[in-house]
């Protein structure tokens, strides 16, 4: 019998098929010569912020230095040097402010709560569904791992066209695959379709289907079979990880237990910061990027932000840190510095810096950030991230990665806006990847050359001033 194309989705015919998505599949693909022309895979935009920065001379190492976790994606980003956040700079607030709230906006912030302007993922959103997104899909996904929380700026990195955040900050693992997976679009309502609640499992809707496309009268390969049921046992496993459910069989999730880490006020007691195994650390954080990743994955989420450490963040870490089979460093924040309370933080590595010592502390903890991101950024790199045109959802998106610095010393505030790190990925060859360029230009620039490069006629900043594209960052 002769395999038919198969839509990815429509294969799931339950009203959470939309909720649940699949990962493509070689009958997605069959007789396409014969089948409707696959439709182009959907534009997105996602910011990724991590705290406190990586000073410019580090930057300059490439990945002998602390970059070097970025190094198995580097022909998949471009890494921007020497860009210049000075006009972020507001008399009155410090560079910690400035610099998280001019990343992704290019703008100084407005208060305590809200931006200068819209961010980048914001800006290329209302390009391109002016309207609306289609239905099932969240507006906006704002996520992620943080514990100082003095001003918004320093953990949400997603602000809309008024400059006011973008969505809800999700900063609990359950919290955060409620608000993706536990709403589902229904086709024959009209009204807001995320008043409807799935009060059970996301997984036990589609089990007529799942058992239907991977028993013997499926229309599906082998391979096919085994790839829809991994991916759903990777859904369940990650609903499990998130609610903490003993009971997978059970028709409603238990309550799930505190997270390990603080949240809210006991987050940042009095901004004199936590104490904090690397283990508890880093645990909760890639349980967030796994259901962030799955999110995208399952073209649940086109536009948000996710965050790892907020701005001029303060931790006292503690644990061994290793690296591809090597110990980097031992984590004893207060230890090392003999100090207690805000003064025994990581953050103070920062405030310490000096271009002409080892600054191993420092290290260590960017190349930890580095890391983290990077084991976000391959789970959109690998085989159940594949899309229709043969590349993943990491090349076919456009991930912007910042921060808040170029200089952790607040004696300078050109020194400490400039020189600011970036990254970007290719955005379906949009942009130049493979390379780290020194592109000597301002943010404002080279945002309004994403922008432009995205098809977005909108542009950041004065509209008096005049836009300097940034070509060398165009493919």
């Amino acid at each position: 019998m002769a395999s038919q194309t198969i839509s990815r989705r429509t294969l799931l015919k339950s009203v959470s098929g939309a909720t649940i998505g699949l990962p493509l599949l070689e009958e997605m693909l069959a007789h396409r010569a014969q089948a409707a022309p696959v439709k182009p895979v959907p534009v997105r935009a996602f910011n990724i912020f991590f705290g406190l920065g990586i000073p410019a001379p580090l930057q300059q190492e490439g990945f002998d230095g602390v970059l070097e976790p970025l190094k198995p994606l580097s022909r998949k980003l471009l890494i921007m040097r020497q860009v210049d956040q000075l006009r972020c700079d507001k008399k009155g607030m410090n560079a910690h402010y400035d610099g998280a709230a001019g990343a992704f906006t290019a703008e100084a912030p407005e208060g305590e709560a809200r931006s200068g302007g819209p961010s980048i993922d914001q800006v290329i959103r209302q390009a391109h569904y002016p309207k609306g997104l289609p239905t099932g899909i969240v507006p906006s996904l704002v996520a992620g791992t943080f514990f100082r929380r003095s001003r918004v700026c320093r953990y949400v990195h997603s602000y809309g066209m008024d400059g006011t955040v973008a969505g809800t900050m999700q900063e609990r693992p359950r919290h955060l695959f409620d608000r993706v997976f536990g709403t589902v679009a229904l086709a024959s309502d009209d009204r807001d379709v995320r008043t409807q609640r799935l009060r059970r499992s996301v997984l036990d809707s589609v089990i007529e289907d799942y058992r239907f496309y991977t028993g013997d009268n499926s229309p599906l390969g082998a391979a096919s079979k085994a790839r829809v049921a991994e991916h759903l046992e990777r859904v369940r496993e990650l609903e499990l990880r998130a609610f903490a459910l003993k009971d997978s069989q059970r028709n409603g999730p238990a309550l799930p237990p505190r997270s390990h880490i603080p949240h809210d006020g006991p987050a940042d007691p009095g901004g004199q910061g936590i104490d904090i195994t690397l283990d508890d650390l880093t645990t909760e954080w890639r349980l967030m990027a796994d259901l962030y990743a799955l999110s995208i994955q399952m073209d649940r989420v086109r536009f948000g932000s996710l965050t790892f450490l907020a701005a001029g963040e303060r931790i006292r870490l503690k644990g061994d840190y290793e690296y591809a089979g090597r110990k980097i460093w031992q984590f004893d924040d207060a230890g090392q510095q003999n100090a207690t309370g805000d003064k025994g933080c990581s953050h103070e590595w920062w405030h310490k810096f000096n271009e002409k010592q080892k600054n191993e502390a420092l290290r260590a903890h960017a190349h930890m950030k580095m890391r983290e991101l990077a084991y976000f950024l391959q789970k959109l790199d690998g085989p159940e991230s594949q899309e229709a045109n043969g590349k993943t959802v990491l090349e076919n998106s456009l991930i912007t990665i910042s921060t808040e610095s170029g200089d952790g010393r607040h004696n300078d505030v050109k020194r400490e806006l400039s020189g600011v790190f970036h990254a970007i990925t290719g955005a379906n060859g949009r942009f130049k990847t493979g390379q780290i360029m020194d592109v000597g230009a301002e943010g404002l620039d080279v945002y309004n050359t994403m922008l432009a490069g995205m098809g977005a006629t909108k542009r950041l900043g004065p509209d008096k001033r005049d836009f300097k594209s940034v070509d060398s960052i165009r493919s």
